[in-house]
């Protein structure tokens, strides 16, 4: 996990190169939205594998997509934090290959999270309206139910192991500040839950002689993954967000 083992050294970077350009952003709060395919790579173990005697099975993050709104809140010039709700669907292909009979056949099979997560940003200025950021944080996904896919002789079983568990994440962007239609943002977010994101259960059905009989095999699923990020921020004027400080002071 080379994003995560770098992002701490990432912040530190970030907090002794920042200077005197000022973000104007401390004690704004901004809306946003973001859409996140998913990068799938061969490093973080996309594919998971069992044998069983002639039966062969396996199965493969195909794609991804996630998305979802954040709230990012300045605390001061050059640090904020964000959170927010997002939705993740991950695909997989599923194969169940037979020696003996010659049986092989794959099938797909989607399965949906929901992620609420809590980072911290630290900002370099890039430009007049160019900003680079990095954050480090962690996220509590949740899953809502068990999925199955079913094909002509075999099935696939995918069954969470907990209803809610932690993850931690890493990131790296630059966004684009424009004067009044808000920010354009690009980069890469690197989640990793601390435990096993799902079991999967791969059968492939016999059915005789002398009589029918099923053949299960069980593979965990990490949930690991890497997006490329696609963010929009709606526009808010700090000088406006200052002023209804003032009021609800006075009020």
């Amino acid at each position: 996990m080379p994003l995560l083992s770098r992002a701490p050294v990432l912040l530190l970077i970030a907090f002794a190169l920042w200077n005197n350009h000022a973000t104007a952003q401390a004690g704004v709060a901004t809306l946003g939205f973001q859409l996140k395919p998913v990068v799938v790579m061969d490093y973080f173990d996309p594919s998971v594998e069992a044998e069983k005697e002639h039966l062969r099975y396996s199965m493969d993050l195909q794609s991804g997509f996630a998305f979802g709104m954040s709230v990012r809140v300045g605390i001061t010039n050059t640090i904020s934090m964000e959170t927010g709700l997002g939705s993740i669907r991950r695909s997989y292909d599923f194969r169940i290959a037979n020696d003996t009979s010659l049986y092989d056949e794959t099938g797909r099979i989607r399965y949906t999270g929901y992620e609420l997560p809590i980072t911290g940003l630290v900002y370099i200025r890039l430009g007049e309206r160019t900003w680079m950021n990095t954050a480090l944080g962690a996220s509590l996904d949740f899953y809502p139910g068990d999925v199955e896919a079913v094909v002509k002789e075999g099935s696939a079983y995918i069954f969470r192991r907990n209803w809610a568990q932690a993850s931690v994440l890493g990131n790296l962007g630059v966004e684009y500040r424009t004067p009044k239609s808000g920010t354009i943002y690009v980069g890469a977010t690197y989640h990793r839950p601390f435990n096993d994101m799902a079991l999967a259960d791969l059968t492939w059905n016999y059915y005789g002689p002398p009589a029918a009989r099923t053949f299960t095999e069980r593979v965990s699923l990490n949930g690991s993954y890497l997006t490329v990020d696609l963010r929009y921020y709606f526009h808010e004027d700090p000088d406006r967000a200052k002023l209804r400080r003032q009021r609800n002071k006075k009020g």
